[in-house]
């Protein structure tokens, strides 16, 4: 056993067993609700430059496995967890939680009460804190959080390098999806609903999109702030009204602020596979799956053509708008979740709905790839 420290920008300090990378890491600390997930948190692009206090008490007790990952990197700075089971119980697991974080350097601590972890970031917000080796001076670990600036603009380095292609059988939509840092579970979600997808980088021109005569155009989910990805934002209001448009979470926030509306940094933000949320069309409650540390600001959509249509039942933060003369749809929870809820699947009928009204079918022998 490696003994480990957690010390927070606070000031407090948590001494537990360390697993997964042995090397220091300092990041934002946010926490998730979720009683499983841990491997899709673990790959999911979003949690860039995060280390993550997991509420649920037991965490890796099903290990990895191959097929269920949501990325092909892993961005998170490391896991925080109350027990740490390093021998699972699963006949698909293929590595320990441990083995896929010592070799992408995710740091990782155990033994820590997660509750009272979890209620600081409540109640103060989420902050800078740092896993370290449990004999280093605690005075030096504090100046060092203290003079330590956290990186922005994370989506270039979540984003793909380079164009890449997800191909369906029968396909009836080509459907461009710009990587903020996209989850494979959402191209797997369209290819589902008949769509070929190009994925690009979140800084193509849109002569590059254009090239591929796309029946939609997707704006992912992602990390940090909205504000930190203009080009995604000229994007949007270059193909407003021209194709339909879809995004989800960072690419939500990102239809907002193209249409004029503002956005900001919640206290803790909402992370997790159970936030209920109320759809004002059909009055009904989601359960949603959520990850976002940004909001749009409800009162900024006035004017702005934008129409709210889900907000959060718990504090009434915007969780969905559209604009349907122009065919776009932004929602900020995940519809795609691979361990969350499936309350949500209606919206990729209600995308392929958008295209089929401006032509989507018609175009579906002319227009692929």
């Amino acid at each position: 056993m490696i003994e480990k420290m957690l010390v927070l920008e606070n000031g407090d300090v948590y001494r537990g067993v360390g697993f997964g990378s042995s090397d220091t890491r300092i990041a934002e600390l946010v926490f998730n609700t979720s009683m499983v997930g841990y491997q899709e948190i673990l790959s999911d692009p979003s949690y860039c430059g995060q280390i993550v206090v997991m509420s649920y008490p037991l965490i890796g007790n099903y290990g990895l496995t191959d097929e269920d990952y949501e990325s092909k990197n892993i961005a998170i700075a490391g896991f925080v967890v109350r027990e740490y089971n390093d021998n699972p119980s699963n006949f698909r697991y293929t590595q320990t939680l441990g083995e896929v974080m010592k070799e992408n350097k995710v740091a990782g601590i155990s033994g820590l009460d997660t509750r009272k972890i979890v209620r600081t970031i409540r109640d103060s917000g989420s902050m800078k804190a740092m896993i370290t080796d449990a004999d280093r001076s605690i005075d030096e670990c504090r100046a060092e959080l203290k003079n330590t600036t956290l990186a922005t603009n994370q989506v270039s380095q979540v984003t793909s390098q380079k164009i890449w292609y997800a191909r369906t059988r029968n396909p009836i939509y080509t459907i461009v999806a710009v990587d903020c840092g996209i989850k494979l579970n959402i191209v797997r979600k369209f290819n589902a609903h008949g769509c070929n997808v190009v994925i690009v980088p979140y800084n193509s021109a849109p002569s590059v999109i254009e090239r591929f005569k796309p029946d939609g155009l997707f704006l992912s989910n992602g990390p940090g702030n909205p504000e930190d990805v203009p080009e995604v934002v000229s994007l949007v209001r270059h193909f407003k009204g021209k194709i339909p448009i879809m995004g989800i979470c960072l690419g939500h926030q990102i239809i907002g602020l193209a249409y004029g509306a503002k956005t900001y940094k919640m206290l803790f933000g909402h992370r997790g596979a159970n936030h209920p949320v109320l759809n004002l069309k059909t009055d009904k409650i989601e359960i949603t799956s959520q990850n976002h540390s940004y909001a749009l600001d409800k009162e900024s959509l006035k004017d702005t053509g934008l129409k709210l249509t889900h907000v959060n039942v718990i504090d009434g933060e915007a969780e969905g708008v559209e604009d349907s003369k122009n065919k776009v749809m932004g929602i900020q929870y995940h519809p795609e979740s691979a361990a969350g809820p499936e309350d949500s699947e209606y919206l990729y009928n209600i995308f392929t709905d958008l295209m089929d009204a401006m032509g989507g079918r018609k175009n579906a022998e002319t227009n692929r790839y």
